[in-house]
């Protein structure tokens, strides 16, 4: 088909540090332990990078009760509670802890606020697997709050010392808002030692940001329990693009979608393999929207090392 419109690749996109040190982990698991590799919970969330690493082995489980005792099990990139850590000892559980050091960081805090006696506001969303670590921290200090809605609701002893925490994938800009509500009511209110939200979010917000005002739909690829690619289109649309959608892949673009579309804006969340973006530029090329260009909007070279447990795994096993 003949090229007819322009498509704005947005960067950085895809891949963070942390979720890309979570699957080498379990793929390096597979490697030194061979199957089954139990996960809790969905490694990162990614229907298609859950389903490749099913196909070499990997038995994703909701809960340590359906991991046989004395297995490997490896805890996702999302985190977990102290509870979690627990019952697996209980179990005999063999455990790899790929929480993204970020998450852990914000665990850290938590713990920390907890022990000076601080009542802890968590700004995040309600069942999120990140969050429910989070609060497992200190669950007598804890409250959440989901949205703007629930900073009025909030119930504040006299005199009681509160600090706020959030979530890491939210969006930069609705968690401002959000503390701003939060310092409105509560003027003493103390900030987290650094920023909650990864660098990653961060980053692909500011691409969107930078590529939606001159394009005329925004495409995300992302899968709908990822909170950052989920963030990704209210950003763009926010940002000023008029339509914003979010696929898994290339199987679900429709074609109405672009009707009269003569420029497209395309990013993927942070959890989200490139081979998967690369599908889309395809539909697209194949779709008259071959011209591509790549934004960068900022560079990023943040590496993690992998999880103690599975070098010392592979250091055994002659294969570090």
């Amino acid at each position: 088909m003949t090229t007819t419109g322009k498509v704005l690749l947005a960067a950085p996109r895809g891949y963070c540090a942390g979720v890309d040190r979570a699957v080498v982990t379990v793929e390096k698991a597979l490697d030194v332990h061979g199957g089954p590799v139990y996960v809790r919970k969905q490694i990162v969330h990614n229907k298609h990078v859950v389903e490749a690493l099913e196909k070499r082995g990997v038995i994703f489980v909701d809960e340590l009760s359906e991991v046989p005792e004395g297995s490997l099990v490896v805890f996702s990139a999302h985190g977990v509670s102290p509870a979690v850590h627990a019952e697996a000892k209980e179990r005999n559980l063999k455990t790899i802890d790929a929480t993204c050091p970020l998450v852990t960081k914000v665990h850290n805090e938590a713990k920390r606020f907890a022990k000076d006696g601080y009542k802890i506001i968590l700004i995040g969303h309600e069942g999120h697997e990140e969050v429910e670590g989070t609060m497992g921290e200190a669950p007598n200090n804890m409250v959440l709050v989901d949205g703007l809605d629930q900073v009025e609701k909030l119930e504040v002893k006299e005199g009681e010392k509160i600090a706020w925490l959030s979530q890491t994938t939210l969006s930069v800009d609705e968690t401002l808002e959000t503390v701003h509500a939060l310092k409105k009511k509560l003027p003493l209110l103390m900030d987290p030692p650094s920023d909650d939200i990864c660098y990653a979010t961060q980053n692909r917000q500011a691409a969107v940001k930078n590529i939606a005002p001159q394009v005329d739909v925004l495409i995300v690829v992302g899968s709908s329990n990822s909170s950052n690619s989920v963030r990704l289109v209210d950003v763009a649309l926010e940002a000023g693009v008029k339509k914003s959608f979010r696929v898994d892949s290339r199987d679900e673009l429709k074609k109405e979608w672009f009707a009269g579309v003569k420029s497209v804006g395309l990013t993927s969340g942070a959890s989200v393999p490139e081979e998967l973006v690369d599908g889309v530029l395809a539909w697209l090329s194949e779709n008259g929207y071959g011209d591509v260009e790549e934004v960068e909007t900022i560079e990023e070279h943040i590496t993690f090392s992998l999880p103690v447990e599975i070098r010392k795994d592979l250091k055994a096993a002659g294969k570090a």
